[in-house]
């Protein structure tokens, strides 16, 4: 898939951004800011290379973000497993000293 840069390119950034929010999408959003990179790299080297750096801490910010978020359902899924054996056992405590 080749991938032009369109006459905006902050479109195409924006674009670019969408793209990497989902993990499916990341290569494509990749490839999508190189071609934008690419075509500032031929008009102005120093704002590419702005950018450049901007995109690589966006991308590590997303990684990021999305970790705790998977770290986040994890403590939630335990925690709500805790309180389901929590409740379990006070009824069992509690049918058993019926039983006594």
């Amino acid at each position: 898939m080749t991938n032009t840069v369109s006459p905006r390119p902050t479109e195409t950034l924006q674009g670019a951004i969408k793209l990497a929010q989902d993990v499916e999408t990341q290569e494509q959003a990749h490839a999508t800011f190189n071609a934008l990179y690419d075509d500032l790299c031929g008009t102005d080297p120093e704002t590419a290379a702005m950018m450049q750096l901007l995109w690589r801490e966006y991308v590590a910010s997303r990684r990021s973000a999305a970790f705790w978020q998977e770290l986040c359902q994890v403590e939630k899924h335990l925690s709500e497993r805790i309180t389901e054996s929590h409740i379990q056992l006070r009824q069992n405590y509690l049918r058993l000293m019926q039983e006594q």
